[in-house]
């Protein structure tokens, strides 16, 4: 371990609050069987923690490895909030690493905070303008988190207005039994009928009694009432 990772860990030590900590073990569901069950918790909000990462933005893989190994929630989250960092402002063959590096360590990427601020920034981004199969196969996988980035991945498509990759990628997970796919799917769809009302609408008639209900009421949100009543009579 590094002087520099050290003094990172150091840093986040001073900053933990045993009472955020238990109240975050409660909301990212720690208790035995439930999805986050083992991760530990300093309770250390978010802002604090991004403060902190930008003071150790030059931290090598083996560090970073290092804190994505760790159980502690907060170690894991300011390794990827450098991650995100390093891609950004790297170069080509920069981001190539780092994206292989996320890829590598996907099983360390295991709650939804840290998929959702990861997958579009660094997996999206860098599959922008290359073949989608890895979505493909993350979407088939038996892991919720990888099935989880590839859906949420696919919001950096969105963004720049292409939704047949999210589509396809909901069409393989709409049959999908967790809530925490069912969300993302419906937030995916939300995100597209911003950007595009009809073309959303035309997916949720043709999907929508496959749907679970925690999907439709994601995705329609921001319908008129008229207009939710219709879809949530259709749900699964």
């Amino acid at each position: 371990m590094s002087e520099k990772l050290k003094k990172l860990l150091d840093d986040l030590k001073t900053q933990a609050n045993p009472q955020q900590a238990t109240i975050l073990r409660r909301f990212f569901k720690t208790e035995k069987g439930q999805y986050g069950h083992g991760d530990i918790f300093l309770g250390i909000k978010v802002p604090i923690q991004r403060k902190i990462a930008k003071n150790f933005l030059n931290l090598p893989f083996p560090d970073l490895t290092i804190l994505l190994n760790s159980k502690v929630h907060e170690h894991r989250l300011v390794a990827i909030l450098i991650m995100i960092d390093q891609f950004k402002k790297g170069d080509y063959s920069q981001k190539n690493k780092i994206y292989k590096f996320y890829l590598k360590n996907y099983k360390n990427i295991n709650n939804w905070d840290l998929v959702d601020i990861s997958a579009p920034s660094i997996v999206g981004q860098w599959l922008k303008d290359k073949p989608k199969d890895v979505l493909y196969k993350l979407a088939r996988s038996k892991n919720l988190w990888q099935k989880r980035v590839a859906i949420i991945s696919t919001f950096n498509f969105i963004r720049n207005g292409d939704f047949d990759e999210a589509f396809k990628i909901i069409e393989i997970l709409i049959k999908d039994d967790h809530d925490l796919i069912h969300k993302a799917i419906g937030w995916m769809l939300r995100e597209i009928g911003k950007r595009d009302e009809k073309k959303e609408k035309d997916f949720l008639n043709k999907h929508c009694k496959q749907m679970a209900r925690t999907t439709l009421r994601y995705a329609i949100e921001k319908f008129n009432k008229k207009e939710r009543n219709y879809y949530l009579l259709c749900s699964r």
